[in-house]
């Protein structure tokens, strides 16, 4: 018994940091989540502690470029879809990891703290108690009777508890096995939802696909540029110049000199 209590002590330590890691790989939000107050939220003390999720971010930056886009255009419209689509799964995967850490990590860290260090402690006592016993059982002659009788009878005693304290425990690991298939549970239910939030967004894509499918491509035409009047003038000017010709001079008539910028042009 002693050698499945160390084993499954072992057991419940590791796999709740593991199951932390699976539900939130990144650290920091791991250490978020580990400061969840799952008593204050079953009573409404308090507002659950949020953090970004990864799902969330992406959802929320194709929102921004497709909005950006707009609803003509298909592409920017498909991004509306899909970023609405991340930020519902985002929605899933939180209610995941709180229902996760209620059902399945909270209890395994309540198993730890109480029934396994309760059994921790009553073996440390028995070895502790069975040490002394053992002294003073080699000393017989030296160390009175009614001692050494004394320390056989804490002996026992811790005896008997260790040994029961474990055998409650072992007997009832059902309790374990039901923490199990809650965490089973909690992950179907979330994978089902993320399946039919995604599937939808595939529908509504393939109706975007088939309605830009079927629209008539139009054929490029280039757009001319609109020149500026001003720019206008002095190209006639320059163009007057180089046959030889004299502008004639008047009010606002530009004078001869030949203008260095650059032609304007208007769009």
């Amino acid at each position: 018994m002693e050698k499945k209590i160390y084993n499954t002590n072992n057991a419940v330590t590791e796999i709740r940091l593991k199951v932390t890691e699976y539900i939130q790989p990144n650290p920091a939000y791991r250490a978020k989540l580990g400061m969840l107050s799952t008593v204050s939220k079953i009573h409404n003390q308090g507002k659950a502690l949020e953090f970004p999720q990864s799902e969330g971010l992406l959802g929320d930056c194709m929102l921004k470029y497709g909005h950006e886009l707009g609803e003509d255009s298909t592409f920017g419209g498909a991004l509306i879809d899909m970023g609405k689509a991340m930020k519902l799964m985002a929605e899933v995967k939180e209610s995941f990891d709180i229902n996760v850490k209620e059902t399945f990590i909270d209890p395994l860290q309540l198993v730890h703290d109480e029934d396994l260090r309760e059994i921790a402690h009553h073996l440390r006592r028995l070895e502790g108690r069975r040490l002394d016993y053992d002294y003073k059982r080699r000393r017989v002659g030296k160390i009175p009777d009614d001692e050494i009788t004394q320390a056989m009878e804490k002996f026992e005693e811790s005896k008997d508890m260790a040994e029961r304290s474990m055998f409650n425990f072992l007997e009832n690991d059902v309790e374990q096995v039901s923490q199990l298939a809650q965490f089973v549970q909690a992950a179907l239910d979330y994978h089902q939802q993320s399946a039919d939030i995604l599937q939808l967004l595939q529908r509504k894509l393939r109706v975007r696909i088939a309605a830009a499918s079927s629209l008539s491509r139009n054929n490029f035409r280039p757009q001319p540029l609109r020149r500026c009047p001003s720019a206008l003038n002095v190209s006639a000017a320059s163009s007057s110049r180089s046959k030889g010709e004299m502008p004639a001079l008047g009010p606002g008539a530009p004078c001869g000199r030949v203008c260095r910028k650059p032609v304007l042009l208007c769009h």
